[in-house]
């Protein structure tokens, strides 16, 4: 035993992260991504890993810049999401026919099996964060989250 007193622990000053708004939503967003994720695990894709598929399925062919914007995405974080997917064989990018520059972004045939197979187990995710937060404040929660990733929110934010 030291016969020096130890210092005295230094406070932890830190604001409360409910006062920030993206602090809270990144606590939010990684908590439900942890829930989801566990529910859709059987399937071996993550919840980003579903959107992703979900956004392809929905546009048909997207080209990456779209599918970036649609998605929220830069392209970069979009192609290292894609990566994944690419080697598992359920998407695959071509060049885009009228734009030679451009590559487009398609579910293979093992891509549409994928995304049939997970969707009973997204359901289920989706049933289990309803039952857990209501499915009122649910739909109310989507409609402004809705406002918050929208363009229009993003140029109002820019404005300041």
């Amino acid at each position: 035993m030291s016969d020096h007193p130890s210092p005295a622990p230094v406070p932890f000053n830190a604001p409360d992260p409910l006062v920030c708004n993206g602090a809270a939503l990144r606590k939010a967003t990684r908590r439900v991504s942890q829930l989801y994720d566990a529910v859709l695990a059987p399937c071996g894709l993550k919840v980003s890993q579903y959107s992703i598929l979900v956004h392809i399925a929905r546009a048909g062919s997207p080209s990456m810049t779209d599918l970036a914007r649609a998605m929220v995405l830069d392209r970069s974080a979009l192609a290292h999401n894609l990566k994944p997917l690419e080697r598992d064989g359920y998407v695959q990018t071509s060049r885009d026919p009228l734009d030679g520059r451009s590559r487009r972004v398609e579910l293979t045939e093992a891509g549409r099996a994928k995304l049939t197979e997970s969707r009973r187990l997204w359901k289920e995710a989706q049933r289990r964060f309803e039952a857990a937060y209501g499915a009122e404040r649910a739909a109310a929660l989507r409609r402004s989250l809705a406002d918050i990733f929208s363009e229009e929110f993003a140029s109002a934010f820019s404005r300041g």
